[in-house]
Formats: C-alpha cells, sequence, structure tokens
C-alpha cells in the first residue's frame, strides 16, 4: 500500500500496544524499538499525517492506565546495528510473510505529498530535456556513475549539495554552467566584431571548453574527468578566478 516506512513504524506499534493491553495479566508494557522517533508522533498533539494511528494508541493506553494505577509503559531503543537476535528474527518473519491487499487507500496525506512531488520531478525533466527550456549552452556534467545529471528535489537538488554551502563556489559554478560568465564567448554574441583571442594566446576564442579542458592559465587541477560535477567542482575551487569578474 502507499504508506511511508515511518506510518509502517507507527502502525506496527498500535498494533502491538493494542494486543498488550487486551490482555488482563499485562500491567506493564515495554515497547523496544530501532526507531525511537516514530513513538514521539504517538504523545505529538500538533497536526500531523499519522494522527489516526496516535489517537488510537492513546485511547487504548488510556483504558490500559485506568485499570490500575500500577500499570506503565515504556520505550527503549534498541539499534539495528546492534543486531539483537529478535530484531533478526522478526525480520525474517515479516519478510515471509505475503499479506493479500484490500482496498489499497491512495487518499494519504504521506501519498498525496509524494504524488504531488513525483509529478513536479517528471515535469522539471520534461522541461530539462527541451534545449529551450534548460537554454543550449547549459552544459550537462555527470553524477559518479558518469550519468547525465537530472533534476531531483532531495537535498537541494543534485548540484546545491555540491557548491551550495559557498556563495562564491555557487556564483562560479551557475557562471560556467549555464555560460553566463564573464568570458569573451560570452561577449561575443553580443559584439561579434571585437577580438575574443583567449589571453592564454594558444586559442582564437576565450570559450568554456577552453577554459575547462586547455587553457594553460587554469591547469591547477590534474584530473581530465572535467564533465564529471565533482572534478568540475575541484577544477572551480582550485582555480578561483576561473568565470570570476577581475574587478
Amino acid at each position: 500500500m502507499f504508506v511511508t516506512s515511518l506510518e509502517v513504524k507507527l502502525f506496527a506499534i498500535r498494533c502491538s500496544i493494542n494486543q498488550a493491553c487486551n490482555k488482563e495479566v499485562v500491567s506493564k508494557i515495554i515497547v523496544i524499538t530501532n526507531s525511537i522517533h516514530t513513538t514521539k508522533n504517538i504523545f505529538n498533539s500538533s497536526s500531523h499525517p499519522y494522527q489516526s494511528h496516535s489517537t488510537a494508541i492513546l485511547s487504548e493506553l488510556c483504558q490500559f492506565f485506568n485499570k490500575s494505577q500500577d500499570n506503565s509503559i515504556e520505550f527503549w531503543k534498541c539499534s539495528s546495528c546492534l543486531k539483537w537476535r529478535l530484531h533478526k528474527d522478526v525480520d525474517k518473519d515479516s519478510k515471509s510473510f505475503n499479506p493479500t491487499l484490500s482496498f489499497p487507500c491512495k487518499i494519504s496525506w504521506d501519498y498525496c505529498r509524494k504524488s504531488d512531488c513525483d509529478d513536479i520531478i517528471k515535469q522539471w525533466k520534461m522541461t530539462f530535456q527541451a534545449s529551450d527550456g534548460k537554454g543550449k549552452q547549459f552544459l550537462d556534467l555527470l553524477d559518479d556513475d558518469f550519468n547525465i545529471i537530472e533534476p531531483a528535489y532531495i537535498k537541494g537538488g543534485p548540484w546545491l549539495q555540491v557548491f551550495g554551502h559557498s556563495n562564491s563556489l555557487c556564483a562560479h559554478a551557475t557562471r560556467a554552467i549555464t555560460n553566463h560568465a564573464p568570458i569573451r564567448e560570452y561577449c561575443l554574441r553580443f559584439f561579434p566584431n571585437e577580438d575574443f583571442k583567449c589571453p592564454c594566446n594558444n586559442y582564437p576564442i576565450e570559450s568554456r571548453r577552453h577554459i575547462l579542458h586547455e587553457c594553460r592559465r587554469f591547469n591547477r587541477y590534474w584530473n581530465p574527468r572535467r564533465d564529471s560535477l565533482n572534478h568540475f567542482i575541484m577544477f572551480l575551487i582550485t582555480n578561483p578566478k576561473a568565470f570570476a569578474f577581475t574587478d
């Protein structure tokens, strides 16, 4: 069903507490979980998408506490990395269980949010693939697997998470990627009759490609794979004057 992992964990806790509260011999409940932050949603009084589970759990606990003033509940954190034997048993049982889904719900808050985000990403990618959408001068960079980077919203997107920590680096990278930079190739668009020879005197036009791969003024970074985002950023870091205004 279309639910998040957090909702699954909270529902599992709900089912467990329900079974414990319905046993007359139980006076103390101990919830052992590797996701202690999930349990905080039970007692979260603000508006959140898991209120149906929280309300159900609190209702069960209210009846449980009313049975006796000695009844109690505790929440223990046990990380999965500790390799507790019961964690392994539960994981094995849950993976071997094949439930039959009935009446799948597609109107939960989380599902709607995920659906909207997926639609936005699809629209971004369709626009991004068109040259008139991202610009004909846009520099296609590659990820670590040498695939062309596509738009995403996770952690600020694939570009910003690499250079978004520095304003100056972000400015240099943006100028270089869009080719809206203080270089002579850009000026040539507006003043075609001017002389735009590269200052290194080895190329007729100071172009972006020449700066990244050939210009001897910017050879402080040795790796030739400057079409990779990480190597591209390292080139800019080691050559701070590249794609920068001199004044």
